[in-house]
């Protein structure tokens, strides 16, 4: 079970950020994964899925950076 949920809606709050590691399977190797939730301060929320917590604020920093355009 995530701590990142509750009721299936993320608990992250405005301006924060949230992750979980899980494990699933590729290929019949277990391959790690990044789930990673941030909401703005405006309340804006952004979720991912990434090989390491690195690859997800680089996504969500080009997100923001698109988003402020």
């Amino acid at each position: 079970m995530t701590r990142m949920t509750q009721n299936g809606i993320s608990t992250t709050q405005a301006g924060q950020e949230q992750y979980e590691t899980f494990y699933s399977s590729h290929r019949g190797r277990r391959v790690s994964r990044v789930m990673y939730d941030y909401r703005t301060h405006e309340g804006e929320l952004f979720s991912v899925v990434a090989p390491t917590i690195r690859e997800c604020r680089q996504k969500r920093d080009e997100w923001l950076a698109k988003r402020n355009k």
